[in-house]
């Protein structure tokens, strides 16, 4: 062989094979117990194994000092401890974490994944690609631009130039969106910096916007008082006519409006804006309108709620999570709009080295050059393959469902004496707010109020239930958002137990406020 050494075999196929079937036989008990479990939810009890024994699928919860001692996590300093320590710290893992497939789960905006998007989640790992070139990325790049496009003409982004990106997750989406507003309403910018404006920019958002705007503002350079809060209305809804008050006033100061962002499903309440009222205002001052539809803006699935979101057609980007409501793998989030050249001409840079597409005129196939990334994980085919497998159809009885499951919680809440529902009825979105009222009646202390919100919501954790809190005027209240896989006896069961630890918190306590771990 005049000394040539023969290839070593690679058996890289066989020991994904072994590990991944190792790792099934753990994840889908994990599954399954939150499924045996479901009926249980209806009674406000806990599941019981094979032996009789009482567990709470949901989560162990512990203080943080004593996970660390009973993980005891450590990295090899080392030589890797194999397979037996993959495995084991898999087990740990699993057994301290929150099952976010229980139906149990209703704390954030967001619960677990499903079938498919487990599968999406694999392929992504086995392709292991990065969306910055056409070059490495050929087929999930055409995926990500027919996803986008098809997503934004749901939204009423018709023209020929309709589309998106994906980004990191919905706060990235509306940093994204801010950078692109300054870019091109004042293109100096992307060379001379902020100062080249006339005056200091000023961002508008609602009083129940998400914080994400802020905390873009202060990644920008604004600074967190460029940043000016809309006053909204009764419902939660920003009030356009203060909008208008607030963006005269700022010019008069030699100040330059510049983004208005307004919501669709807001953290809290689940409000949408008044799109079509708050789209005149930016069109009188040249503003630019984003709309962040974050939580909400998957009902655009639905024919009975899509009108939540009229005048969404206006906005000149918005951002919509697929993560949240639609119960795609965390992160899945669009950045949408009218004109992708208009992004494109925000963000792209020279960079020859990886860039070899074509120009501002024609079609963008190397997708980083639309966005702040350049690492992007082909986070649109999970939306994409859901899309494949549920059909439009599908996504709206899922949305739909959702939708009639709080309206039925919320109509529970208002029909038992001891509760004060603070969401309208039915809610605008998938979360129901109210306040833990004996007898009806709030106190009139608001520390009393929190005091009482804050120990039942530990409380129902130790009965296999998850719910968030809130701030109000009166103090903080109950925030319970079902989701697309959320059953009605899980509903009933969670107002059966919200009855029976206000029994036991009503009295006000001695001594500390108890402490959730």
């Amino acid at each position: 062989m005049n000394g040539t050494h023969l290839p070593e075999p690679l058996n890289r196929a066989n020991e994904v094979e072994h590990l991944i079937d190792a790792v099934k036989a753990l994840i889908i008990p994990f599954i399954g117990a939150a499924d045996e479990a479901a009926p249980a939810k209806a009674t406000a009890q806990l599941a019981g194994n094979n032996q009789g024994v009482t567990r709470n699928v949901l989560v162990e919860s512990c203080k943080p000092e004593e996970l660390v001692k009973r993980l005891d996590f450590s990295l090899p300093k080392v030589e890797g401890r194999g397979e037996e320590g993959l495995l084991q710290t898999i087990k740990d893992i699993l057994e301290h974490s929150v099952n976010t497939w229980d139906q149990g789960f209703l704390d954030k905006l967001y619960a677990s994944t499903n079938a498919v998007g487990v599968a999406s989640e694999l392929l992504l790992s086995v392709l292991n690609t990065n969306l910055h070139v056409y070059q490495v990325s050929p087929a999930l790049t055409v995926v990500e631009k027919h996803t986008a496009r098809a997503f934004a003409n749901l939204f009423g982004f018709d023209g020929p130039r309709a589309g998106g990106i994906s980004c990191q997750g919905g706060s990235a989406s509306n940093l994204t969106s801010i950078v692109i507003a300054r870019n091109a309403l004042y293109p100096e910018t992307k060379t001379q910096g902020n100062s080249c404006a006339s005056g200091p920019f000023i961002l508008f958002t609602s009083a129940h916007g998400h914080y994400s705007v802020e905390k873009a503002a202060v990644t920008c350079g604004f600074g967190s008082s460029a940043v000016w809060t809309v006053p909204v209305d009764a419902a939660g809804r920003m009030d356009a006519s203060a909008l208008r008050g607030l963006v005269v006033r700022a010019k008069a100061e030699g100040r330059t409006p510049l983004y208005v962002n307004a919501t669709a499903g807001t953290t809290v309440l689940g409000s949408y804006d008044p799109f079509e009222e708050i789209a005149a205002v930016c069109r009188d001052h040249g503003l630019w309108m984003h709309i962040d539809g974050s939580w909400g803006g998957p009902a655009i699935f639905s024919a009975k709620h899509r009108g939540k979101l009229a005048g969404a057609h206006l906005a000149n980007s918005l951002t919509v999570n697929p993560h949240k409501m639609m119960n795609a793998p965390v992160t899945c989030s669009f950045l949408l709009t009218p004109d992708v050249a208009v992004f494109h001409k925000a963000n792209t840079l020279p960079a020859g080295y990886l860039f070899h597409g074509p120009g501002d005129d024609d079609e963008v196939w190397d997708l980083a050059d639309l966005t702040l990334q350049c690492g992007r994980r082909g986070d649109s085919l999970k939306l994409a393959l859901s899309w494949i497998y549920y059909g439009a159809a599908g996504f709206e009885r899922q949305i739909d469902g959702a939708f009639e499951t709080a309206a039925y919680l919320a109509d529970l809440v208002a029909s038992r004496s001891d509760f004060v529902l603070v969401s309208s009825n039915p809610p605008p979105c998938l979360q129901v707010c109210f306040y833990y009222a004996p007898g009806g009646l709030v106190a009139d202390e608001p520390e009393e109020n929190t005091r009482r919100t804050r120990v039942m919501v530990c409380k129902l954790v130790a009965r296999g239930f998850m719910i968030d809190y809130a701030p109000g005027d009166r103090g903080s209240f109950f925030r319970v958002v079902v989701n697309c896989q959320t059953l009605r006896g899980t509903v009933d069961g969670l107002v059966k137990a919200l009855e029976a630890v206000g029994k036991e918190v009503a009295a006000p306590l001695i001594g500390a406020l108890e402490r959730c771990p």
